[in-house]
């Protein structure tokens, strides 16, 4: 089992910057890819950027050039570096962890960010 717990959501006015944290826990060995995943009121969940275990990155359309993710595998935590930040962007931010071998997902707690304008 693995074990994801996210921290760095919060309140922040247009143009603001906020820093996601997402730790590992567990049988952290497994992962290869690690997400973040967002989910507004009424929408569905969406695709906000993923990492693989080498590097690799994919981000949604609608953050490219905004958000970054970084992976530090040494410390077993990923980040969601989001700048620029605009009102459509607050949602409830959820961290995402993929273990091919197990065909499993692993999803944290998620952690609420709120842009005000």
């Amino acid at each position: 089992q693995v074990q994801l717990v996210e921290s760095g959501g919060g309140l922040v006015q247009v143009g603001g910057s906020l820093r996601l944290s997402c730790a590992a826990s567990g049988d952290t060995i497994c992962i290869s890819h690690m997400g973040w995943y967002r989910q507004a009121p009424g929408k569905k969940r969406e695709l906000v950027a993923v990492i693989t275990s080498g590097g690799s990155t994919n981000y949604a359309d609608s953050v490219k050039g905004r958000f970054t993710i970084s992976r530090d595998n040494a410390k077993n935590t990923a980040y969601l570096q989001m700048n620029s930040l605009k009102p459509e962007d607050t949602a409830v931010y959820y961290c995402n962890a993929f273990c091919p071998g197990r065909a499993s997902d692993y999803w944290g707690q998620g952690t609420q960010v709120t842009v005000s304008s």
